[in-house]
């Protein structure tokens, strides 16, 4: 029974109204969507880096790939778990089930010892882990690579 129908009813037969008003629920539910949509993107970052730039990198294929952090300590971090460097090989074989031809992509911060990136490498070599991918960030203003191009002869 609406409202009106209530006011026009004879005698004191005012009911209450049997119709759940929704407007807050969705008010919270869209304050609850914008909250999702700001914080997800920061989920997945990981340990802070500054990759370098490189002017020949190509595209890698889309696929979900292992990836492998090295903040500028030298640190190493297994996706979004701290691991050893010694036993980076043994996790990620233990995360893949023993599958060595998942794609692994190694983020190392720019001020990163060297000696820190080539122990990862060493180790995900002396597993058998070959499928390796250092990633790095495009320069500003430089044309990407096409697969046609031929590298020049420096003579």
């Amino acid at each position: 029974m609406g409202v009106l129908e209530a006011i026009r009813s004879r005698g004191n037969d005012l009911r209450p109204q049997a119709e759940i008003n929704v407007t807050p629920l969705v008010d919270v539910m869209l304050v609850l969507l914008i909250v999702f949509m700001v914080t997800a993107p920061m989920l997945t970052a990981g340990l802070p880096v500054d990759l370098p730039k490189a002017t020949t990198a190509h595209p890698l294929e889309r696929s979900e790939p292992i990836v492998v952090t090295l903040d500028r300590d030298g640190n190493a971090q297994l996706g979004d778990k701290g691991v050893a460097v010694d036993g980076l090989g043994d996790a990620i074989l233990t995360l893949t089930a023993g599958d060595r031809t998942r794609a692994i992509h190694v983020r190392a911060d720019r001020e990163c010892r060297h000696g820190a990136l080539v122990a990862v490498l060493d180790q995900l070599g002396a597993h058998g882990l070959s499928r390796i991918a250092i990633l790095t960030e495009r320069a500003p203003g430089v044309r990407a690579p096409r697969q046609d191009d031929k590298p020049r002869d420096s003579r």
